[in-house]
């Protein structure tokens, strides 16, 4: 049996008690705790910083904007690789000049943003980076790449396709330069096929990606296509792109070669489309927009509840945002208890069973029963009497729920942190948790080419004469 895997017998039943292992700090036996507390011990947010990071030694090149291709290099550092991002002098990301702002001003006498005024959609795709200037444009910018693309690992870049080769420092020609290098080009619709000049960004990617066309509710119920507010797709298909990368570190170093990763953020939205194209493929039939409840799963939806939970908060949205809670009650028996608990055990008597439950018109009967049930009620008190009946039910939180919520403090999926520019700011944690190398952020943004001289002096040996007539030069 593999010693890795294997699980320990104990008095004829199967144990899934972790291996033994003991506190480096106070010798504790951790076999002998409760799990929970063995978890807490390993995973304790606190300690983060002590332990060695996972991609330590990689480096990463983000010639990369807005948030899609940035997320790439915001995940391998918060992983621990070194991450360098590339902006253009004066300008930078196109991301710092979205509000919300963190300045109560923003640039009344000139074009360009003040290099405090960032906004905050930009930090969580840039923290951990170091920053410089660069003109692509600019006869010595290709050399200056070369010299950067010579001693790292990977390149992420975000520009028309064809781009980077017309400038001379595309996959084909820094191939040449660094036969190791792992270059992943993330956009709109790819570096081939028939659309793949056209732009992209995320409300794009959902559109033409399919996904938008499944998300809101359908137009019997008043709606139209939705778009997922957060840059869903930007996110997922970043994330998507880290996978390829690490996938292409593995197969380097089996063979010495890197690879040239093309990621098309419509195919990442089409991915998320789920059952949509199956459904299409094998009956005919378009996958339906179904607004807070499932097409597959009845009850496994959102009803909104009588009275708010905090119905004193002077903001009217707060107040409002807490009278939404989330059930799920679809298995047979589940359903039947719903059933009683809201008093409509005729409710189980009509719909008995799952496929008689998916129809349209039950679920509107049965959610609207549910909704009635709660006309009278708290969200809370809604949530307290389905789970005292083995039911699930969980509020819908919003930020403000999530933040007084003790338990993403305990796993530091929340933290603040003292940045000297913005100050106080709370942001979310690493996601994953790594018992030996977690992740971690250890700064969330700088300002416009913070990093030129650690960069281009310190690590490429520049001289500082050399980056002076640069500057001037506006190379950098």
């Amino acid at each position: 049996m593999n010693e890795e895997m294997k699980w320990y017998k104990q008095e004829g039943s199967w144990s899934f008690d972790p291996p033994v292992d003991k506190d480096p700090e106070t010798g504790e036996d951790l076999e002998k705790i409760p799990f929970e507390e063995y978890c807490k011990k390993i995973f304790d947010p606190n300690k983060v910083w002590d332990k060695p990071e996972a991609l330590k030694g990689w480096r990463h090149i983000s010639a990369t904007m807005y948030i899609l291709s940035p997320h790439v290099g915001a995940t391998l550092g918060e992983f621990g690789a070194e991450v360098i991002k590339i902006e253009l002098p004066k300008l930078g990301d196109p991301m710092r000049h979205t509000s919300p702002f963190n300045e109560v001003y923003l640039w009344p006498e000139t074009d360009h943003r003040p290099m405090t005024g960032t906004g905050m959609g930009y930090l969580h795709a840039n923290d951990n980076k170091y920053f410089v200037t660069l003109d692509y444009h600019a006869p010595e910018a290709k050399e200056i790449v070369y010299d950067l693309v010579r001693i790292s690992d990977s390149l992420a870049e975000c520009y028309r396709p064809g781009t980077f080769y017309r400038w001379g420092i595309g996959y084909p020609q820094l191939k040449e330069v660094n036969p190791r290098l792992i270059y992943i080009w993330l956009g709109g619709f790819g570096n081939y096929g028939p659309r793949r000049y056209g732009g992209s960004y995320d409300i794009l990617g959902q559109a033409v990606g399919g996904l938008a066309a499944i998300t809101g509710w359908h137009e019997d119920f008043g709606g139209h296509p939705a778009k997922q507010t957060n840059w869903l797709i930007d996110w997922y298909s970043g994330l998507i792109g880290v996978i390829g990368v690490l996938a292409a570190a593995h197969y380097r170093r089996k063979t010495g070669e890197g690879t040239f990763i093309d990621l098309s953020q419509i195919s990442c939205s089409t991915r998320a489309t789920g059952y949509a194209f199956p459904l299409y493929g094998r009956f005919g039939v378009v996958r339906q927009r179904w607004g807070n409840w499932d097409t597959l799963l009845c009850v496994h939806g959102v009803i909104m509840v009588g009275k708010t939970d905090d119905p004193e908060h002077p903001n009217p949205q707060i107040s409002e945002e807490s009278r939404y809670v989330f059930v799920s009650a679809f298995q047979d028996e589940d359903f039947r208890e719903l059933c009683y608990v809201i008093g409509r055990p005729d409710l189980w008597e009509k719909y008995c069973s799952l496929k008689e439950r998916l129809k349209p018109e039950a679920q509107i009967e049965i959610y609207r029963a549910l909704e009635e049930w709660a006309a009278d009620k708290s969200r809370s008190e809604v949530v307290e009497i389905l789970n005292n009946a083995g039911l699930i039910a969980v509020p819908v939180f919003s930020a403000k729920d999530v933040y007084e919520c003790d338990h993403y403090w305990e796993r530091g999926t929340l933290r603040w942190v003292e940045d000297p520019i913005f100050g106080h700011v709370l942001v979310h944690g690493a996601t994953v948790k790594m018992s030996e190398t977690p992740p971690r952020i250890k700064w969330i943004w700088r300002p416009i080419g913070a990093d030129n001289i650690r960069i281009y002096h310190e690590l490429l040996g520049y001289p500082l004469s050399k980056l002076k007539e640069l500057w001037e030069k506006g190379v950098i």
